[in-house]
């Protein structure tokens, strides 16, 4: 099993449990020089809001997109967003993504800027 199938497999795994809690998930996906947010509806159906390194907002914001600095601003980002939709509880889904370095990083900042998980 190569590194990606694991990751799908955690993702899975993951993803069947938030989908009994029946609550709104903030979705990570990461590469090497950006990373993404969607904060996704219960049912799955719609996203209400995103931030990723590549907007213009953020981008302008950092030096470089792939690093931890970048993180946090995308965790302060989404975190936001998620005020102004009426949201403040999320289930964290880190996509099978170990928690650690950037994903760790923007749950930490979404945490501080008012996300529950």
């Amino acid at each position: 099993m190569d590194s990606k199938q694991a990751r799908l497999r955690r993702a899975k795994k993951t993803r069947a449990k938030i989908s009994e809690l029946n609550m709104p998930r903030l979705c990570v996906n990461r590469t090497p020089k950006h990373i993404y947010v969607q904060l996704i509806s219960a049912d799955g159906s719609t996203v209400l809001a995103t931030s990723s390194t590549v907007q213009a907002d953020v981008k302008s914001k950092v030096k470089f997109s792939g690093n931890k600095e970048a993180a946090e601003l995308v965790g302060k980002v989404i975190a936001e967003k998620a005020k102004t939709a009426g949201i403040t509880k999320v289930a964290f889904d880190r996509s099978g993504f170990k928690y650690h370095g950037r994903v760790q990083v923007l749950a930490d900042a979404a945490r501080a800027n008012g996300l529950e998980f």
